[in-house]
């Protein structure tokens, strides 16, 4: 056995343990077949192929085989919400306190935060033209960014966004992360779109509703109002997804719950710090909410795929109509 078919049997260990039995040699076959002469390892692509198939197969044999689907949508909502945010970000960057403020800014902008808004723009144009790998690449590329706003404020003096609007940017692209391979030209468009009208409505905006710092004031606005709408979104499309007995929009409901808490951390601090009606709460209470929404998120996601893998599963009680035989 070479190292390729043995690195191969490896990653074959994310399908279930039957389908190996059935039909790994098959599997491990073709791809064996298609390398390169002198390949050693398993290239990228093929590794992230056996992986999301493995995937696939253990979420039909746990009765949820929509969940894929709805990871995809909850892809899309996230990316499109991250690109308009950035979009409506960005052109507020573009507009420091005035120098009699004595504020800090970096340069001609508000903060560092325009290094990474202008990625995830940019991400939204990758993601028009080449749908896919790369578009996820391009995400991963402005979520790195975001997250290494904190350490280069630290390291440069310079102002940065504050974390209540980081965090919700890197949950989105946590599960933008999921973009679909193949979308319709107009949905690739969808992202664009949304940029320039954020964009728009952000310019529209009075500067005098910014402050000496636009993040605060306009943030414990923004965000909430974003996770309202992506709730809303979510939901509307589940219902009538639900009609269809298509079960993928409540998939991606729970998927986006997280997104979703995090973008609404000012409403929900300030309710868990008895100021439910202002968008200033305690940073106490701004951490330990985004601590509680980051753990119980992701922690509904399993909770539902055992109901559903209980659910499928026969009931030991159950007799067959026609012979009055027990299942098995």
């Amino acid at each position: 056995m070479s190292n390729l078919e043995r690195r191969y049997l490896r990653l074959l260990r994310a399908y279930p343990a039957g389908y190996r039995r059935a039909r790994g040699a098959e599997i491990v076959g073709t791809y064996l077949d298609l390398a390169v002469p002198g390949r050693r390892w398993p290239s990228p692509g093929d590794a992230g192929d056996l992986l999301r198939g493995g995937l696939r197969q253990r979420l039909r044999a746990a009765g949820a085989p929509d969940l894929m689907p709805g990871i995809r949508l909850a892809a899309v909502l996230a990316f499109l919400t991250a690109t308009s945010l950035a979009a409506a970000w960005s052109v507020l960057e573009l507009r420091p306190a005035p120098a009699d403020f004595d504020v800090p800014t970096a340069g001609p902008f508000v903060s560092l935060g325009i290094g990474a808004w202008i990625a995830w723009l940019l991400a939204a144009v990758v993601h028009a033209l080449s749908p896919g790998r790369w578009a996820r690449r391009a995400v991963v590329l402005a979520v790195l960014l975001t997250l290494a706003l904190v350490p280069a404020a630290a390291l440069t003096g310079l102002p940065r966004p504050p974390l209540f609007v980081l965090l919700p940017q890197v949950g989105l692209g946590l599960v933008a992360l999921g973009l679909p391979d193949r979308l319709p030209t107009p949905l690739r468009a969808v992202p664009l779109v949304a940029i320039g009208s954020a964009g728009l409505v952000a310019a529209d905006l009075s500067p005098a509703i910014f402050g000496v710092s636009y993040y605060v004031p306009t943030a414990g606005q923004v965000l909430p109002a974003a996770a309202v709408a992506l709730l809303a979104v979510v939901l509307l499309l589940g219902a009538g997804l639900a009609l269809r007995a298509d079960q993928r929009g409540g998939w991606a409901a729970l998927i986006l719950l997280t997104p979703v808490g995090l973008l609404a951390l000012h409403p929900l601090a300030g309710a868990g710090d008895g100021l439910p009606d202002t968008y200033n709460p305690g940073w106490a209470a701004l951490a330990a909410t985004a601590v509680a929404v980051v753990l119980v998120g992701p922690t509904l996601l399993p909770l539902a795929l055992a109901m559903r893998r209980r659910r499928a599963r026969p009931t030991e009680h159950a007799r067959c109509p026609t012979c009055d035989a027990r299942r098995t």
